[in-house]
């Protein structure tokens, strides 16, 4: 299909789509999140420079609400004298607003910063955070209300690498959460330096940074979980290690052919995309040329930043959703059955009007709470420099939203609120409900730049149900939990995950839109470990709290969750 037919077909989606009601406005300043990202120099010399720093709303003191941590870069001087201006930590105090606690958390770290992950990697109730950097990453164990103790060395857990997403999950059904990092480049300053390169040129002529290609990829990591405050590096012995070493930018976890074991999902950066295959006895396989998703459907390696899993066509498996490169359009696939995807990026809507973006943090959430999975979009150069020539792709672009109409297909939302029309470098995105009204919020961490804490102001108009649930015999988080839920003649799926997107931790709850339908009538839960449990006949607009083997609770959002269910 050409260029033309693309942008035809977009502009009839666009028209077509019916008025929504969700607006989003720019609380950053009246919360108070107001963290300013360092990341390199403004000019981006180096590709170490440009890819930016992301972001995590969970909750930090085990009071029911979302917290958020806000990752922060560097530069070259800062970094070499350990003087970086260091990530954040904002305590949810109620009514919208957050106070900077990172101090008295003891999360100051000052190195140079990129992604995060979250999870009770010890299962004593407490959610633990690891931070990647360029440079050494940091896990930090949470000891309870608030406050937090590096135990990277004994957990070795720190590589020395330039890292960029990661998650917890459980690969190995044990109980606890295992560790997968991606990584980026090798990068050497002084090499690229004494290279004095003048051929790594973009549109018009520009001069740029040079890289990734002509660059040694650093392999991914993968860490199991001793549970005993201790990991041990499984890259070799699990297969991901040799595939691995491509441009890692994006990670999610999912069970993609519903096997019972997780598999991973890695975005690389201008080369192949990988699917790692779960195959149950600590290995995987990459078997993403095969399954459909290295590539593009037409063959084409692309520069992968950030992905998502959902079930976007609600048929019951999790589907993939990629943003890229300018020019590259991001890219949808459809789960068609085990191990088999098809590119719908055209047939969805979604090639033209993502063409002449260039995307990183992305989401699957029923942002209309409608009953069906949205997409949302961060995007924003890597070049300052294409400011100077005409692309058609400017350096600081908008972000997105593409209301999901059913059948298959999406519509980009034009008029989604004053917070949309905001055009700075965005990178990383975290999503949850951070102010407990019942639709899913955005924090959007800007390159060089404030933040943008995005409130969704008119999701919540329909209903919509909140699942939170506690492992005991698997992982407390219940990471990898799937949920069902059915209303009104409407089937919808989750997984319980809080990793995808680019460089983020988001809400561990699964939130489901329902439209109009005021009564839920199963919600049935699918533990790591096979079991399963039911609540039947619920009210909508409510907090459901699974603790396993102990039943269930119905909560008003904004209540703790903690004690709602008591434990066996």
């Amino acid at each position: 299909m050409s260029l033309g037919h693309l942008l035809f077909a977009a502009l009839l989606l666009c028209a077509a789509a019916s008025p929504a009601q969700v607006q989003f406005t720019d609380q950053t300043a009246a919360a108070g999140t107001t963290l300013y990202n360092t990341f390199g120099s403004a000019e981006k010399k180096y590709i170490v420079e440009a890819h930016g720093s992301g972001a995590g709303f969970f909750d930090c003191d085990g009071d029911g609400d979302l917290d958020l941590y806000v990752v922060n870069g560097a530069t070259f001087e800062t970094y070499k004298q350990k003087s970086g201006p260091s990530n954040a930590l904002y305590r949810n105090e109620g009514r919208g607003k957050f106070a900077e606690v990172t101090v008295q958390a003891g999360l100051g770290d000052a190195g140079w910063g990129t992604g995060c992950a979250a999870g009770d990697i010890d299962n004593d109730g407490d959610r633990d955070l690891y931070v990647t950097n360029y440079g050494p990453n940091v896990l930090y164990r949470n000891e309870g209300q608030g406050q937090f103790a590096d135990i990277t060395a004994r957990a070795g857990v720190a590589g020395d690498d330039f890292s960029t997403s990661t998650a917890f999950f459980d690969y190995d059904q044990d109980g606890d959460l295992d560790l997968y990092v991606a990584n980026y480049v090798v990068f050497d300053r002084a090499r690229v330096d004494a290279a004095k390169r003048s051929d790594c040129v973009f549109m018009g002529g520009v001069q740029v940074y040079c890289g990734p290609k002509g660059m040694p990829g650093a392999p991914d990591v993968l860490y199991r979980n001793e549970g005993d405050g201790h990991f041990t590096d499984v890259s070799k012995p699990s297969g991901i290690a040799g595939p691995s070493e491509y441009y890692g930018l994006g990670v999610v976890a999912e069970d993609f052919d519903q096997d019972g074991y997780m598999d991973i999902y890695v975005a690389d950066d201008e080369t192949p995309s990988l699917l790692f295959h779960n195959k149950g006895d600590g290995t995987f396989t990459d078997l993403a040329v095969m399954a459909g998703v290295a590539y593009n459907g037409e063959g084409d390696e692309q520069a992968g930043m950030g992905i998502d899993a959902g079930d976007f066509d609600n048929d019951g498996d999790m589907d993939i959703q990629k943003t890229n490169f300018f020019r590259e359009g991001d890219t949808l696939y459809r789960n068609d059955g085990p191990n088999r995807f098809s590119d719908v990026t055209v047939q969805a809507g979604l090639a033209a009007p993502t063409l002449n973006f260039l995307g990183w943090g992305t989401k699957f959430a029923d942002f209309d709470n409608d009953g069906d999975l949205d997409i949302f979009a961060a995007n924003g150069h890597v070049y300052p420099q294409v400011d100077q020539v005409p692309t058609g792709s400017p350096y600081r672009q908008r972000n997105q939203l593409f209301l999901n109409q059913g059948k298959g297909r999406f519509a980009e939302l034009l008029q989604a609120g004053p917070g949309m029309k905001i055009e700075k470098v965005s990178r990383g995105a975290c999503f949850g409900d951070y102010d407990d009204d019942g639709d899913v919020d955005v924090f959007v961490n800007n390159l060089n730049d404030t933040p943008t804490l995005l409130r969704n102001e008119g999701g919540n108009r329909q209903h919509w149900l909140m699942v939170q649930v506690f492992g005991t015999r698997v992982n407390r988080d219940g990471v990898g939990t799937r949920i069902h839920l059915k209303a009104g003649g409407l089937s919808q799926w989750r997984t319980i995950s809080s990793a995808g997107s680019y460089l983020a931790i988001n809400d561990l709850r699964a939130h489901f839109g329902l439209g109009q339908r005021t009564q839920v009538e199963l919600v049935e839960i699918t533990w790591p470990d096979g079991t399963t449990e039911a609540a039947a006949d619920l009210p909508a607009d409510q907090l459901l709290v699974f603790r396993q083997g102990s039943g269930h609770a119905l909560l008003e959002m904004g209540a703790n969750p903690y004690a709602a269910v008591p434990g066996p």
